[in-house]
């Protein structure tokens, strides 16, 4: 890219600030929005975020802080959006088609429209006209507190438009972010969403007090449950190995940083979703996600034991240790 690329970011918490921190590194102008204005005003004032990574020092010559949608839309050419898919459509109330007529919609988001049950991207089309291709999601194992750090980490940048994919792949690629473009949107996506619940698992089992070899076998069944899902959703040419999906899996999985996993960690403890949620004061996808994932799988009859493990400990109140006893006598 000859010209600055023009890009908004959409939420103030940890995976927002560490995509400013790695938009900063390129030529870009950067909007960000945020909806706390004392969150705001403090970046503006001491240019780090208060509530999330605050380690990271935010370059106001490149980056200009907003607490108004509408204002930080008007300029960019790029929407990224890295808010809880929860409160997506209300980080983004008020705004009409029109006022993002021309500009091109990034999901940082690794969750599912709750009720709706609709992949990020396509709920972006469907409410404002966003062609599919200038849409695209990032994926890849890459923990916002490991970017803070510098540590190097890789980026896939997916969409049906692989010039568009390879586009958005450049102003994210940098100094200790190496990124990739794919076309496999869905695919890619649908595995984000589903790696969350596969922490939850993973989570819950490690609370209950069960060890490597006993994770192990749970994390390669469960690829193959994506497999089976995926393929059987959006059926393609794909290599599930790639970092995009494994890779990405792997770290929610077992890195202490998944919010996810640290999620399940304290239901399989005995805390009940409220408490656990209380004391993490962080969204964790995967909640919101397993419902979504059950209930589309209600018309696609995929065989997803460990999905539905989970559902059943967080929706139907199943105790974890007899869930997860009924688990093990069908994983290989």
């Amino acid at each position: 890219m000859n010209q600055p690329a023009r890009i908004t970011v959409v939420g103030g918490g940890s995976w927002a600030t560490a995509i400013i921190k790695i938009l900063s590194e390129g030529n870009n102008h950067i909007r960000w929005w945020l909806r706390s204005q004392r969150d705001a005003g403090h970046i503006r004032k001491f240019h780090h975020n208060p509530s999330y990574l605050s380690d990271v020092q935010i370059n106001p010559r490149k980056v200009r802080v907003c607490t108004k949608i509408k204002d930080a839309l008007s300029t960019s050419d790029y929407i990224i959006l890295a808010v809880p898919a929860a409160f997506v459509s209300d980080a983004l109330q008020g705004v009409k088609p029109e006022q993002l007529a021309g500009k091109s919609i990034v999901s940082a988001i690794k969750g599912m429209i709750p009720e709706k049950n609709q992949l990020i991207t396509d709920w972006a089309e469907q409410e404002f006209g966003v062609p599919s291709g200038r849409v695209a999601v990032i994926a890849g194992p890459c923990h916002a507190e490991e970017v803070a750090l510098e540590k190097q980490s890789y980026l896939t940048i997916a969409s049906q438009n692989l010039e568009f994919a390879s586009e958005v792949a450049q102003f994210l690629n940098g100094r200790f972010v190496q990124t990739s473009a794919l076309d496999d949107i869905y695919g890619v996506e649908y595995c984000a969403v589903m790696k969350n619940i596969i922490a939850l698992a993973c989570g819950i089992t490690h609370g209950l007090g069960y060890g490597d070899n006993f994770q192990a076998v749970l994390v390669s069944n469960a690829m193959q449950e994506i497999r089976r899902f995926v393929d059987r959703v959006y059926p393609m040419q794909r290599d599930l190995s790639a970092s995009a999906y494994l890779g990405d899996l792997l770290v929610t999985a077992y890195s202490p940083f998944s919010r996810n996993r640290t999620f399940g960690h304290l239901i399989g403890r005995g805390y009940s979703v409220q408490s656990a949620q209380m004391e993490m004061n962080m969204i964790a996808e995967g909640y919101y996600a397993v419902k979504s994932i059950h209930e589309i799988n209600r018309h696609y009859g995929v065989l997803m034991p460990i999905m539905e493990m989970v559902y059943t400990v967080l929706y139907e109140k199943t105790s974890p240790v007899l869930a997860t006893n009924a688990l093990k006598t069908v994983l290989k």
